[in-house]
């Protein structure tokens, strides 16, 4: 590692998962000192923390990795189509021994603070042992979902059993034989934790507040020759990928929902739930903005559940009724043959809501339910979130948190800057693809936009780069006109920040596309940074 004695960097990052340690790996390369602080004490971001039973991708793991190395994507071989946590955290770490970066990545430190100062055109930064640090370029790869969300129950203090959050979980095997265990949330991660602990348990109570619609995975091993096709077909995978609208190779669908056959309709969603996987999701073009053809969709999710699960009660709360889609598109291992187990009940906490925990488990409006360990699968404080737990402050010390107003005026430049933050770059922030496109995808093209601005700035002697206001405002409008012509915004979920309380309600993902929002990043660039402006730095003093 480097010595930790240096305060004085070219470029700061923060966070050493998939962002951090690849914009690391681009600033090295042009020649800037980085230092990258992380809070874990290894590589991986969320795969790092997220280590909760059942956990893994859910984009296809030929797409779910780095590209901007055609060796790397070489040398490294997946084992399935949707690979655990464990099989994520190794290609990380991989990734990281192979380009030798750990050097310049600070473990086991958080960044609590960052104040640019305006005089001398810097970053300060404080760090969690009091230090502080400054650099010209201050960049956050902090992701959006690392904020873990734990609701404020009443009483958690009293429980004398043990509790578990997803986002936040041991690095030893939590053994769940012969106990009794309480999970609350049926989100993504409740969806594969539950099957899995089931499995383990003496008994598994779930409380669930929302129904989920999912699909399975038919997660399976790769063939080798379908790992060979795909290593030699990587420059055009490679395409297809920064073209595409989610950042995966896929015909786009051309048709709609409604113009076809419901016995052509039937038969392609069949398909999709026979191979597995977002198929569903992708079948029509207008799942997502039509709400006749997204209830054709839902309908035949609702049926799947009807038949899988043989409760008809049980199937009956299982069953959802928002637009498919417009939360996070799930998809399990046997989450709805779970519940046909006889070592599984459900509770509806919408009907019976959680009053408190209590020390032998939790009381809800029904009652109570004695458990020895309660996981908390409650999400994240996504998008905004992770940046606005630390105070980031910019000229006149306005902070991040003040600016956005606590999110209900959130608005950024491309998702990659902010007016009134000189030299401040956010990975993959609001108003950006994220969430919803393959992550790897959306966080290259970003780090790859970032790092060439910041060379276009050394070899023109430019000190500062800034978004215009104007620019930031009709950005912001036309990512909110876009989702507004969608059901995205219809939906309370964690994209709008409904599942925090007293959150503002607001849809802060671009929904363009990714080969689209390339684009239009790479057009700015072309034309000057178009929507930023600059600040030449001062002359050499003559001799």
């Amino acid at each position: 590692m480097t010595s930790t004695k240096e305060t004085n960097f070219d470029a700061i990052v923060i966070g050493a998962g998939f962002s951090g340690m690849y914009m690391l790996y681009r600033l090295r390369e042009a020649g800037l000192s980085t230092r990258v602080y992380e809070a874990a004490d290894g590589v991986g971001g969320t795969w790092y923390w997220n280590r909760y039973p059942g956990a893994r991708c859910d984009s296809e793991s030929i797409y779910y990795n780095y590209t901007f190395s055609e060796e790397l994507y070489r040398e490294w071989t997946w084992s399935s189509r949707y690979p655990e946590q464990p099989e994520i955290l190794k290609y990380l770490n991989f990734v990281a021994d192979k380009f030798e970066l750990r050097p310049d990545i600070q473990f086991k430190t958080r960044v609590n603070a960052a104040q640019y100062d305006e005089d001398n055109k810097i970053w300060q930064i404080t760090l969690s042992d009091g230090s502080t640090v400054t650099a010209k370029y201050f960049i956050t790869g902090v992701g959006c979902l690392s904020a873990s969300n734990l609701p404020k129950f009443n009483g958690l203090e009293n429980f004398k059993g043990e509790h578990y959050h997803t986002g936040h979980w041991p690095h030893t095997k939590v053994d769940f034989t012969g106990k009794t265990v309480g999970i609350i949330g049926t989100g993504s991660s409740g969806v594969q934790a539950i099957p899995a602990i089931a499995k383990e348990a003496a008994h598994l109570t779930v409380f669930q507040r929302t129904p989920q619609y999912s699909a399975p995975a038919r997660n399976h091993p790769y063939d080798p020759e379908y790992i060979r096709q795909a290593k030699e077909n990587f420059q055009e995978i490679k395409r297809q990928m920064r073209e595409s609208t989610g950042g995966a190779p896929g015909d786009i669908p051309t048709k709609s929902a409604l113009e076809v056959t419901p016995e052509e309709r039937l038969e392609k969603y069949e398909e999709a739930w026979r191979v597995g996987g977002q198929g569903i999701f992708t079948s029509y073009y207008d799942i997502t903005v039509n709400e006749e053809a997204n209830k054709t969709a839902s309908e035949f999710i609702r049926s799947k559940i009807r038949d899988i699960v043989k409760k008809p009660d049980v199937a009956e709360k299982l069953m959802p009724t928002y637009f498919y889609g417009t939360k996070r598109p799930i998809i399990d291992t046997d989450y709805y043959e779970t519940y046909n187990r006889d070592n599984v009940s459900l509770v509806d906490v919408k009907k019976n809501p959680i009053v408190e925990i209590t020390e032998k488990g939790l009381r809800t409006t029904e009652g109570e339910f004695e458990v020895d360990v309660l996981v908390f699968a409650t999400g994240f404080d996504g998008m905004t979130g992770p940046l606005l737990k630390m105070d980031i402050r910019g000229k006149d010390g306005i902070s991040l948190k003040e600016k956005w107003n606590g999110g209900e005026n959130t608005r950024t430049y491309l998702g990659v800057a902010n007016a009134g933050f000189p030299n401040f770059f956010m990975i993959t922030g609001p108003e950006s693809p994220s969430v919803l496109s393959n992550m790897p995808v959306s966080i290259e093209q970003h780090v790859e936009w970032i790092s060439d601005c910041i060379e276009y700035m050394c070899e023109n002697n430019l000190e500062t780069i800034e978004a215009n206001v104007e620019a930031e405002e009709a950005w912001s409008k036309h990512c909110g006109e876009v989702a507004d012509a969608t059901l995205f915004s219809k939906a309370d979920s964690w994209y709008t920040g409904a599942n925090i309380p007293g959150k503002t309600r607001r849809f802060l993902i671009y929904l363009g596309g990714v080969g689209a929002y390339r684009q239009k990043c790479a057009e700015i660039a072309a034309n000057g940074y178009e929507g930023f402006h600059f600040e030449k730095a001062p002359a050499p003093a003559q001799r």
